[in-house]
């Protein structure tokens, strides 16, 4: 398995082992927890002149803060997203400057790709043949992309309710899926029996947190952001949150900036989820270290409608570690969020418009100060939620 040099190794999040990437391909072998990359920062030679020095080539650009070497990447080039200012909103909020990180500038539309290069990268490593994972929609079509690169064949499990772009894309990458009748839990449910099938057992599952790598791939967003902004750490950065792959990787790639040198400072990270599917916030709320099963779950945004995070404490310690806020929005209000920056010309989508109408919450609750810099992630091309969307405006009569 081809590995960067300063790769030192997989350490578990829960039982702090050690594992070498070669023998550990999900998660820890002695105790089940999530593994995350560590490195010898002193092996890393990358500095603020020479990324400035290196084309602006998307994700393979940081590899030497990643695990694999930039010629071993499955690679579309990801990454490398717009970072677009928008005063019209940062007025309504009374900060200094708002931006939104637009990864619906992504190859399938989606922040999902930047874990998805990492995630099968590390399946071909690996020698898996098939990779698969469930998912509310988008991670399905972003693996089966990356997996049609590799030459791996892809299967996802969605939910019936995942958005027709999605499903269809997903197929038109060559990617199996199976549609669960139901929501997001019967999908997880569907592939825990396929992957349990003795017939699956050459399987390898790309599923939340299952593999090292997703979260890991996350982590390059908030690279891309700290330098976009000429090395300055913003103030706030609001991640829309499901399984918490975003908030988690940023959180990762705060401390990784620090441990480089690259950056002195980390921004305060918040989770927004929708408020009929929000166990982050409920946990943050009731001051827990984990997330319980969201009962009931129905919001508009389905993106974002797991009830269950698997990343639900990482995110936690995001939140918490960096001063930041766990805050729900209703649908409404997100809606409504997501319409107002695309009337500033934007393409933000309903999922996009949770992170937005936090930020309004943020603002209200005084929780961020008249001369901060805010990075609104947007996780979603607007165009693949665009029925949403155009029914919120329907029910206004526009």
């Amino acid at each position: 398995m081809e590995t960067t040099t300063s790769l030192d190794g997989l350490a578990c999040v829960d039982c702090d082992a050690v594992h070498d990437p070669a023998d550990a391909p999900r998660r820890c072998p002695d105790c089940g927890g999530i593994l995350r990359p560590t490195y010898d920062h002193g092996a890393v030679d990358v500095t603020r002149e020479s990324l400035a020095s290196e084309r602006f080539d998307g994700v393979a650009r940081f590899a030497d803060l990643l695990p694999f070497p930039a010629d071993s990447l499955v690679t579309l080039d990801e990454g490398t997203t717009p970072l677009v200012p928008c005063p019209a909103f940062a007025d309504e909020l009374g900060v200094g400057a708002v931006y939104v990180k637009d990864e619906g500038a992504n190859p399938t539309g989606t922040t999902a790709d930047r874990g998805a290069a990492l995630a099968v990268t590390a399946a071909r490593e690996h020698g898996a043949e098939k990779v698969a994972l469930p998912t509310t929609g988008d991670a399905g079509q972003s693996v089966a992309a990356y997996a049609a690169r590799a030459g791996l064949d892809s299967e996802a499990f969605v939910p019936t309710r995942s958005t027709f772009v999605a499903k269809a894309m997903t197929n038109v990458h060559g990617g199996d899926m199976s549609v669960v009748e139901g929501r997001y839990p019967d999908a997880v449910e569907a592939f825990e029996s396929a992957m349990a099938d003795d017939d699956n057992a050459d399987w390898h599952s790309l599923a939340p947190f299952d593999t090292p790598y997703r979260h890991e791939g996350a982590k390059t967003l908030l690279f891309e952001v700290v330098e976009q902004l000429d090395w300055e750490v913003p103030d706030a950065v609001v991640h829309p949150t499901g399984h918490g792959h975003g908030v988690v990787g940023s959180h990762i790639a705060a401390e990784q900036l620090r441990e480089s040198g690259l950056a002195e400072e980390a921004p305060a990270l918040h989770v927004a989820q929708p408020e009929d599917c929000a166990p982050v916030v409920a946990a943050d709320d009731a001051g827990e270290d984990d997330t319980e099963v969201w009962e009931r779950p129905d919001t508009l945004v389905g993106a974002l409608e797991v009830d269950d995070p698997e990343g639900g404490a990482l995110a936690l310690d995001a939140v918490r570690d960096t001063g930041g806020w766990a805050v729900g929005a209703s649908d409404d209000d997100a809606l409504e969020a997501a319409v107002t920056l695309n009337a500033e010309g934007v393409e933000v989508s309903a999922t996009g418009g949770v992170g937005a109408a936090a930020a309004q919450e943020l603002a209200e609750g005084g929780h961020l100060g008249s001369d901060d810099v805010v990075v609104l992630v947007n996780p979603v091309a607007g165009n693949k939620e665009n029925d949403v969307l155009r029914s919120h405006l329907m029910r206004k009569g526009i």
